[in-house]
C-alpha cells in the first residue's frame, strides 16, 4: 500500500501538487492522467526518491522492490538480450558469481551459486528476456546485436524490456507506448494485464488505458483524486460530477440572493432583526461550492484544400527501399506494391515497425524514389507530410513566426499571427523560441506548419508521440473534418478508429488490404501467435516414421476419448463463468467501497483489508479467464 498524507510537491518556484490525501492499494493497475506540466511525471521521482516532496508524507513499504523505464541507454557492446537480463539485478549478479567460481575451480562456491540461480529461476531466465525482446518487435537475428547499434527508438524498447524483466512489487511506466508500433502495444497491453504487482502507468492513449487500467489518479489543478474504473468509465464519473457541481453551485448561488435580499430588506426593521440575522448565520454556513470552471477544449482545422483531383496518386508495381551508397544495388523493403489514393480515402497504415510503413509513406511523398515500378501523381496534388523527424527538424532559436515567414515570404505579419492564434500560438507565445517549447508544443507547431500550405494529402508518420489527451482529441476532430485523402500510421488506436475508413497491412515485404477494423486486427495477431506457439511446438517433437496407421477400434477409442475430454472441458467451463459472475459482483462492492471517502476515515486496516481482498479476487479472476480461454482453444479445436 502506497499512502500520501496531506502530500505537496514543487518544483521550482511552482507549486505542482498541494495536500494530496489519499491511498493506493497493492495490485492497483492506475492510470496517471492530466495535461502537460500538471506534475504526473514529478510524482513518479518522488515515488522513486529522486525529487522530496514539500510538505505532509509519502509511506511506502521499507523493502519495495520497484521498477522503472531508465531514460538514457548507454552506448554499450553488451548483447541486446544481455542487456534486458540485467534488469534482473539479483540474477546478474548471480550469474557473474558463477562466471567467477568457474574461473577460479571453486567448487562449493559453484554449488552454491547454482541453488540460488534456481531459487531466482535463473535457468529460464533467458528465455523469459528472448519473449520480451520478441513481443517488443525484436526479431531474433537482433537479440544477440550489441546494444550501441540499435537506434535511438529500438534502445528506448530496450530500456522497457529491461524494466519488465525484472522482478517487481510496483513498476512505473511513463508513456511506455511511445516508438512503439500497434502490434507491439498490443502485446504490452496483454502483458501488463497479468502483472501482479502494482503498475503506475503515465499515457495519453485511451485505448491502451482503457485495455489495462483498473483505477485512475486525475492531477488537476493540484490536487490528485481517484476514480474507479479505467478511463472511459474516469471520463464519465467526472461529467457527472462536473454537473453535479453545477447544478449545487446553482442552487447555492439562487439560496444566497434569496438570503441577502432578505437581509438588506429588514435588518434595519426592528421587527424582523432577529430573522435577518438568522438569515445572515445561514449565509455564512453554505459551503461556497465553486463554479465548474470550463477547461478550456483546444481545437483546430485544416483548410478546405483549393483543389480536389478524384484520382490523385497511384503507385503500380513499385519497388520501394533505399538504394545502396557508395556500391551497386539496393535494398529492398517493399515489392510489388500496388496503392492508389483517391479523394476522400483514409486509409490506417497497420504492421510491426521495421517492416515499411515509414518507406511506403516515403515513396508516397516522393522521398524516396521507386527502385522499380511507376508512382503516378495528379498535377493538382499538394501533400502535407508529417514524418517521425519533423518535431526535431524545428529550427533552435527561432520562433512560431520565424518558422511560418520562411515559409511564406511576403505575407502580412499579422494574418500569420492570426493564424498561429488558432494553433494557440496567441500573443507573445508568435515570438517565443522553439528551445524552450514542449515536444507537444513543437508537434503542435509542426502540424500547423503543414495546415498553413492547404493540403489536399495528408500523409502522417506517427503525430500523436509528443501529444497529450487534449490535442489527440483535437487531432482526431481536425482529421475527421478534413476534405482530402489520408494516410496515417500511429499506435494511437483511438486515432486510428476514429478517423480511418480502411486499413493496410505492411509486413513481410507486401503491402495488403486488410479486411476488418482494429478490433479484428488485434484478435488476428492473437489468433496468429497462438498459431505460431502451435506450430513451434509441433515443430519440436520427434517424427515418428514408419508407424502403422491406426486400427477402426483405435478411432473409436480415442473419439470416445475426445468426447469425454470435451465433456469434462464444458463442464469446468460452466463453473468458470458461474465463479467468474460471483467475483464480478463482489468486485463491484468492493469497488465501490473503495471509492467511498469515509473507508479511509476510519481505521486503516479495514481499508488495506478491502485492498487486499480486491487483489486476491482480481489474481484469481484472471487465472480463470486465462484457463477459460484454454478450454476454450481446446474445444473449438477439437470442433
Amino acid at each position: 500500500m502506497i499512502a500520501f498524507r496531506h502530500f505537496a510537491l514543487r518544483r521550482g518556484s511552482r507549486l505542482l501538487l498541494s495536500d494530496i490525501d489519499l491511498v493506493i492499494q497493492s495490485g492497483w493497475r492506475l492510470g496517471v492522467i492530466g495535461r502537460n506540466g500538471c506534475g504526473k511525471s514529478s510524482l513518479f521521482a518522488a515515488l522513486q526518491g529522486k525529487l522530496d516532496g514539500d510538505a505532509g508524507e509519502l509511506d511506502m513499504p521499507a523493502k519495495l522492490r520497484l521498477a522503472s523505464v531508465e531514460q538514457e541507454t548507454p552506448a554499450l557492446p553488451d548483447a541486446a538480450i544481455d542487456y534486458v537480463l540485467g534488469g534482473d539485478e539479483d540474477l546478474a549478479a548471480v550469474l557473474l558469481a558463477e562466471s567467477e567460481a568457474h574461473a577460479s575451480g571453486d567448487m562449493e562456491a559453484l554449488a552454491r551459486v547454482h541453488h540460488r540461480i534456481e531459487e531466482l529461476h535463473g535457468y529460464d531466465a533467458r528465455a523469459r528476456a528472448g519473449r520480451l525482446l520478441h513481443g517488443l518487435g525484436f526479431s531474433p537475428d537482433t537479440h544477440e546485436r550489441a546494444v550501441q547499434e540499435f537506434s535511438g527508438g529500438w534502445r528506448v524498447r530496450l530500456n522497457l524490456a529491461r524494466a519488465l524483466m525484472a522482478p517487481s512489487e510496483l513498476l512505473l511506466l511513463d508513456e511506455p507506448t511511445n516508438h512503439l508500433d500497434l502490434d507491439a502495444v498490443l502485446w504490452l497491453e496483454e502483458w501488463l494485464r497479468r502483472y501482479q504487482g502494482t503498475l503506475l502507468i503515465i499515457s495519453h492513449d485511451r485505448e491502451f488505458l482503457d485495455g489495462v487500467i483498473t483505477h485512475t489518479m486525475h492531477l488537476n489543478d493540484g490536487k490528485a483524486k481517484l476514480y474507479t474504473g479505467n478511463y472511459s468509465a474516469f471520463e464519465r464519473l467526472r461529467a457527472e460530477q462536473l454537473r453535479q457541481q453545477q447544478i449545487t453551485h446553482e442552487r447555492e448561488q439562487a439560496e444566497r440572493a434569496h438570503l441577502q435580499s432578505f437581509i438588506d430588506r429588514f435588518k434595519a426593521k426592528a421587527t424582523k432583526a432577529k430573522q435577518a440575522q438568522s438569515r445572515m448565520k445561514r449565509l455564512e454556513k453554505l459551503a461556497g461550492t465553486e463554479a465548474v470552471r470550463a477547461e478550456r477544449s483546444f481545437s483546430f482545422q485544416f483548410a478546405v484544400p483549393g483543389r480536389l483531383p478524384e484520382s490523385m496518386l497511384q503507385l503500380e508495381d513499385v519497388v520501394a527501399g533505399y538504394p545502396l551508397e557508395g556500391r551497386d544495388g539496393a535494398l529492398t523493403i517493399l515489392d510489388d506494391v500496388r496503392f492508389s489514393l483517391e479523394a476522400g480515402d483514409r486509409v490506417g497504415l497497420l504492421g510491426p515497425n521495421g517492416a515499411g510503413k515509414s518507406t511506403l509513406v516515403k515513396t508516397l511523398v516522393g522521398e524516396l524514389q521507386p527502385l522499380g515500378g511507376e508512382r503516378k501523381i495528379h498535377k493538382d496534388l499538394k501533400i502535407g507530410y508529417f514524418a517521425q523527424h519533423t518535431v526535431e527538424s524545428l529550427r533552435e532559436g527561432t520562433s512560431p513566426l520565424d518558422h511560418l515567414q520562411a515559409q511564406a515570404p511576403g505575407v502580412a505579419t499579422q494574418v500569420m499571427r492570426d493564424f498561429l492564434g488558432t494553433w494557440n500560438f496567441a500573443g507573445d507565445r508568435a515570438f517565443e523560441s522553439v528551445d524552450g517549447f514542449s515536444g507537444g508544443e513543437r508537434a503542435r507547431l509542426a502540424l500547423a506548419l503543414i495546415a498553413w500550405e492547404k493540403p489536399n494529402l495528408l500523409l502522417l508518420d506517427e503525430p500523436t508521440n509528443h501529444l497529450d489527451l487534449d490535442m489527440r482529441e483535437a487531432l482526431a476532430d481536425a482529421l475527421s473534418d478534413f476534405d482530402g485523402a489520408l494516410v496515417l500510421v500511429s499506435h494511437d488506436r483511438h486515432l486510428l478508429g476514429l478517423v480511418c475508413d480502411s486499413f493496410w497491412r505492411v509486413a513481410d515485404g507486401a503491402v495488403e488490404s486488410f479486411d476488418g477494423d482494429l478490433d479484428d486486427y488485434a484478435r488476428w495477431l492473437r489468433s496468429r501467435g497462438a498459431t505460431n506457439k502451435k506450430a513451434a511446438k509441433a515443430a519440436g517433437k520427434p517424427v515418428v516414421a514408419d508407424l502403422p496407421a491406426p486400427s477402426a477400434e483405435d478411432r473409436r477409442r480415442d473419439a470416445a476419448a475426445q468426447r469425454d475430454a470435451d465433456k469434462t472441458a464444458r463442464q469446468r467451463v460452466k463453473r468458470i463463468e458461474t465463479r467468474t459472475a460471483t467475483i464480478d459482483t463482489e468486485l463491484g462492492t468492493l469497488a465501490a467501497k473503495l471509492a467511498d471517502p469515509a473507508t479511509y476515515s476510519g481505521p486503516t486496516a479495514e481499508a488495506i483489508k478491502l485492498g487486499q481482498r480486491q487483489t486476491e479476487l482480481q489474481r484469481e479472476k484472471d487465472a480463470l479467464e486465462t484457463e477459460w480461454l484454454a478450454l476454450y482453444e481446446q474445444l473449438e479445436t477439437g470442433a
